[in-house]
């Protein structure tokens, strides 16, 4: 910009009044002028940064040596911790978040794609940590699990999923692009950006990516990181960790090739061991953890799941005709030796292990499955979403077409088996 001078004629009659005073104006306006080109490229420099999917620009980058936090502080950039054993069914972190997707995320609707359907047969995992502070959170169980109706008796879950509150993200093979942790968030209905991680928000926010040992630290878009197939994610906000935790999964046993065929009628077992029928302590017509016994009962809400118990390697048949009486019938009942659990009910309820074995009249814990003494390890498979139960046995919720598999004693066994229902699945 050019100052203006005073015309020849008021500088030549007037040289000394007018000069200072337009000099002053000018520069007073020239001074304006710089200071809203100034503020204009802050502002535009602001939005950037404050960007939810866009900010860093440098995709990951490797861990090593100081690096710039989103906070703009130059910081040592943590190490790798040796690998922590884990079980499925483990609580890492502290609860914070309520279980399952909110009332903006997956809740049978289409999401970002995704549809939400019967469990898949070809599972794999990544990892999820966040801490704030230096405090893990434990990530919610059942993001992406939608919970039966009378309407859709079975349920249904998407292509990313938590059981548990591990952190573990369980997710179909993927068929072509990986899927991204905006996709994850997106089931789990939370917001996911730069500067907001599910309602926290924090400076700084680093983000870094464990696959196969190599940390990078992740400076891009959260929405597009890649999840890596048994790969760990951890995003820190606040105070940094000098460490990044790692873990070392005890994974099910595989599954047997060679499935079980479930007919009507049919036993599977290799060997008879309790009578069949409901125990003398067992269901006898009064209800049962609020469970009717009916002459005629509903089938308004109608599904199967399954139950093997192997003990000391034998797998044991299990009875017929526990909860079905000459004069009732139980909402949860066997009709056969296959191992298979009828749930013929008016409407929808949290139907448990418990229940069931309340209804047979047999205990049922940690220690005792049925009067068979030993250590108990729990198995549960979803339509080849498999995984080991730490809880409480009698809390297993039996949907549609789970099996549940009870070790007692030893050896482990050594495959999990899958079977062939005779309702399609």
């Amino acid at each position: 910009m050019q100052l203006q001078h005073p015309p020849a004629s008021i500088r030549a009659a007037r040289p000394i009044e007018f000069r200072p005073i337009r000099f002053i104006i000018s520069y007073q306006k020239w001074g304006d002028t710089l200071r809203k080109i100034i503020s204009g490229i802050l502002a535009v420099g602001a939005a950037l940064a404050l960007a939810g999917c866009g900010g860093g620009g440098g995709g990951s980058s490797p861990a090593a040596g100081a690096t710039s936090n989103a906070g703009g502080a130059a910081s040592t950039t943590p190490t790798l911790a040796a690998a922590t054993s884990v079980l499925d069914g483990t609580t890492l972190g502290t609860e914070y978040w309520p279980s399952g997707s909110t009332s903006t995320g997956g809740l049978g609707q289409p999401v970002n794609g995704f549809n939400c359907g019967p469990a898949g047969k070809d599972y794999t995992y990544t990892h999820l940590s966040i801490y704030v502070n230096g405090k893990q959170l434990a990530i919610p169980a059942n993001i992406g699990v939608v919970q039966p109706t009378l309407a859709a008796p079975k349920g249904c879950m998407y292509a990313l999923n938590t059981v548990d509150e591990t952190g573990k993200i369980r997710m179909l093979e993927p068929s072509n692009a990986p899927y991204t942790l905006g996709q994850f968030f997106a089931i789990w209905g939370q917001p996911l950006t730069n500067t907001n991680v599910a309602g926290l928000q924090g400076s700084p926010i680093a983000v870094y990516v464990n696959d196969g040992g190599k940390l990078t630290q992740y400076t891009d878009c959260l929405c597009t990181l890649a999840l890596p197939i048994h790969g760990e994610i951890t995003i820190t906000i606040g105070t940094p960790l000098t460490q990044i935790p790692t873990y070392a999964w005890t994974d099910p046993p595989p599954f047997d090739p060679n499935p079980v065929t479930l007919t009507y009628g049919g036993t599977v077992g290799t060997t008879p061991y309790w009578p069949d029928g409901d125990t003398a302590t067992g269901g006898s017509g009064a209800n049962v953890d609020g469970l009717a016994c009916t002459p005629s009962p509903a089938d308004t809400y109608h599904v199967h799941a399954h139950l093997a118990i192997v003990y000391n390697g034998q797998w044991l048949q299990l009875p017929e005709h526990i909860g079905l009486l000459s004069q009732c019938s139980y909402e949860m009942h066997t009709h056969d030796h296959t191992g298979i659990i009828h749930i013929e009910a008016p409407d929808v309820k949290n139907y448990t292990l418990g229940n069931f074995f309340d209804i047979w009249g047999q205990p049922l814990t940690s220690t005792n499955v049925a009067g068979l003494s030993g250590d108990v390890v729990a198995y549960i498979n979803d339509n080849g979403e498999a995984r080991r139960y730490m809880g409480d046995l009698r809390a297993i919720s039996l949907t549609s077409l789970r099996d549940v598999t009870l070790q007692v004693g030893t050896p482990a066994i050594g495959t999990l088996a899958t079977y062939s229902w005779y309702e399609p699945q």
